[in-house]
């Protein structure tokens, strides 16, 4: 047992019971499911252009709707996927959020028209959810307590590797595709196809290496609708709401980064530069990972800073950095000048800064035996804050600016920021929190 004690990954102290192999899974399954989780947002503007036609005025109000509809089914979902993956074990939530993600990728650029678009990214949204909550938990499943900043932070590092190669990579594949001489909608057909195929072998593998656990014994357990009750409870905690509200405002960062972001840059590029429409979904590919690899960089800072700095104060001032980096857009009058690279940079520290701080603040506020409810209530919260700027900011992007979803999460992220300076005296971490989980992965 000695040596279970002092095994590592990265610097990370694993948990009892947890190999090295289960905790390489983990980072694989970060970096994978990021990437898949990035590619079809970054995707969407060529699928409305290349496949539906939908005019660029419209654009905006139909990727909000898009993002609006796939958090909804979230928002439906998330709490229950933690509170099932502590009754039933993690493997088989991240199978089925795999497989969930695997079909809406096969089927995206055959829909025929926008109402099949977003049945599709519900389906596919319903798979994020499954692997964002199974992320969240699983990182803390495996590490001991005096790691769980480590454990975010390599996550936030290799989800950021997945985030790169989905903007770099997966994106252009429709364009490498048009370039052996297909046409744009089979090239983006054929794209879609390999890599949901790709989706299906990760999920066999992760199945084969994260770790398995033992269904509980009948009564060890509270009833499901309890579970998802307490992860709500928790919220009285000010602690536990703060890592809410920042999950609310971290999540929609990060879907304006790859959904609006890629849009701006994509509908700048088709209008005022004459690329099609595969050429400036690869351009917006390459601005949108900068942002990424910044984000990457920066991560295992964020991780460290997670372990030695009051976890309240560092929610807070991530959300502040977060905050300018959004309100920035304001200065950006040309997305394909050294303005947007500048601006990306920026979004890339504030992006990473609140998705990597929020997980632990909630982990040592919350006991053990509902962890997976509450990082399901984390996720719902998240899916909220997607909805809310998707929705209005889709608005905001075609009746005001392109900024308008940036400018929209900044201020959300004041708000935060606000709430938490206002109650950072009175977060006392839990001792059961911190020490339950020693003893036991489940």
């Amino acid at each position: 047992m000695a040596a279970d004690r002092t095994r590592r990954v990265l610097g990370a102290q694993l948990a009892d019971g947890i190999t090295t192999g289960n905790m390489w899974a983990l980072l694989s399954m970060a970096t994978a499911g990021t990437a898949v989780i990035s590619f079809l947002p970054s995707t969407q503007p060529h699928i409305l252009t290349t496949v539906l036609g939908v005019p660029e005025s419209a654009q905006g109000r139909v990727v909000g709707l898009l993002g609006f509809a796939a958090e909804l089914a979230m928002i439906v979902s998330l709490a229950w996927y933690g509170a099932l993956a502590d009754r039933f074990g993690r493997r088989i939530i991240v199978l089925a959020g795999l497989g969930l993600c695997a079909l809406g990728v096969a089927l995206f650029p055959f829909a025929g028209n926008t109402a099949v678009l977003v049945a599709l990214r519900v389906v596919f949204g319903l798979g994020v959810a499954a692997i964002n909550a199974m992320l969240s938990t699983i990182a803390i499943d495996y590490v001991r307590t005096r790691s769980r900043g480590k454990s975010y932070g390599l996550i936030g590092v290799f989800g950021g590797i997945g985030a790169v190669v989905a903007v770099l990579l997966l994106a252009r594949l429709p364009q490498i595709m048009e370039s052996r001489g297909l046409a744009p909608v089979a090239a983006t057909r054929l794209s879609f196809l390999l890599i949901a195929a790709g989706i299906v072998v990760l999920a066999g593998v992760l199945w084969l290496t994260l770790a398995r656990t033992t269904a509980p014994a009948p009564g060890e357990h509270p009833p499901l609708v309890r579970l998802v009750r307490e992860g709500v409870v928790l919220a009285r905690d000010p602690g536990v709401a703060l890592s809410y509200a920042a999950s609310f405002v971290a999540r929609a960062d990060l879907a304006i980064v790859v959904g609006f972001m890629t849009l701006w840059i994509t509908d700048f590029a088709v209008a005022e530069r004459g690329m099609s429409s595969a050429e400036a979904v690869a351009r917006a590919g390459a601005v949108v990972g900068i942002s990424q690899t910044v984000a990457l960089l920066c991560a295992p800072v964020f991780g460290w800073l997670g372990d030695r700095v009051p976890r309240q104060n560092l929610v807070i001032a991530a959300q502040l950095v977060a905050a300018v980096a959004y309100l920035s857009t304001l200065l950006v009058s040309d997305p394909l000048g050294s303005g947007m690279v500048i601006v990306a940079v920026l979004i890339g520290v504030g992006e990473i800064a609140g998705i990597t701080t929020a997980g632990p603040l909630l982990a040592q506020q919350v006991p053990a035996a509902v962890r997976g409810s509450a990082f399901g209530v984390h996720t719902l919260c998240g899916a909220a804050g997607i909805m809310i700027v998707s929705g209005f900011g889709g608005v905001l992007y075609d009746v005001w600016r392109p900024a308008g979803p940036f400018v929209l999460s900044g201020i959300a992220g004041l708000l935060v920021a606000a709430f938490g300076l206002a109650v950072r005296g009175r977060v006392r971490p839990r001792a059961d929190a911190d020490n339950a989980r020693e003893a036991t992965p489940a």
